[in-house]
C-alpha cells in the first residue's frame, strides 16, 4: 500500500490479488449494493431508494445539468466487488463517481452493449460507450488502481464501470436483485 497524507492507495500486486473474487461475481442476477446520487459537483448523497427515470437517469443527481449530458452516459454502473476491493474504506467508495453499485459480472462477455437489466421496477439498458476513469479517479484512488481498471483484465471485466441508460422508469432500492433482462 502506498498513502497519500491520510489516504492509502492498494499497490498492483494487491490490487491483482482480487482479481479472483471480482471473477466470482453472479452472471444473471446480483444485488444493488449501494445508490449514489451527486446532487452537485463533488456532492454524494447515499440512498436507499431512489428513482430512475428514462429523461432524468436517477432523480436528482447532476446528469442531466454537467453541460454534456449524453444520454448513452446516463447511468453509470460499478461492480461492487471491485469498488470494495479498490477502496478497503466504504465511506470513500461513492468517490468513484458511479450512481450503482451492483454484485453482478459487468463484463463485456456477459453484459455486451444492449443488454437489458431489470432492477426494482426500472430497466436499464448498458450502452457502447466505454467507461475508462478520469483524473479524479486517480487522485481518489491512486494511480495503479487507475492502470489497474484499465489494463487488458481490468477492460475486459469492465472493472471501471459500465454506463448505461434507462429504457423503463422505476423505482430501486437497495438490496434489490439486479437481473439481466435480455
Amino acid at each position: 500500500m502506498t498513502t497519500m497524507t491520510d489516504i492509502t492507495h492498494l499497490t498492483m500486486v494487491e490490487l491483482e490479488a482480487g482479481l479472483d473474487f471480482m471473477r466470482q461475481a453472479p452472471k444473471d442476477e446480483g444485488v444493488l449494493e449501494a445508490i449514489i446520487r451527486r446532487p452537485q459537483k463533488g456532492g454524494r448523497e447515499s440512498l436507499e431508494e431512489g428513482e430512475l427515470d428514462t429523461a432524468e437517469g436517477l432523480v436528482g443527481d447532476n446528469w442531466k445539468t454537467r453541460g454534456a449530458a449524453h444520454l448513452d452516459m446516463q447511468l453509470t454502473i460499478m461492480n461492487a466487488r471491485a469498488i470494495a476491493h479498490i477502496s478497503p474504506d466504504i465511506e470513500r467508495r461513492q468517490l468513484a463517481g458511479d450512481q450503482l453499485f451492483i454484485d453482478l459480472d459487468l463484463s463485456g462477455e456477459n453484459l455486451p452493449p444492449g443488454t437489458r437489466l431489470s432492477i426494482g421496477s426500472a430497466v436499464v439498458e448498458v450502452t457502447a460507450e466505454p467507461h475508462t476513469g478520469c483524473k479524479q479517479f486517480v487522485a481518489r484512488f491512486g494511480l495503479d488502481a487507475m492502470k489497474f481498471v484499465n489494463s487488458p483484465q481490468g477492460k475486459a471485466l469492465n472493472l471501471r464501470g459500465i454506463n448505461t441508460k434507462v429504457v423503463q422508469s422505476g423505482t430501486i432500492r437497495v438490496g434489490d436483485s439486479a437481473k439481466k433482462a435480455s
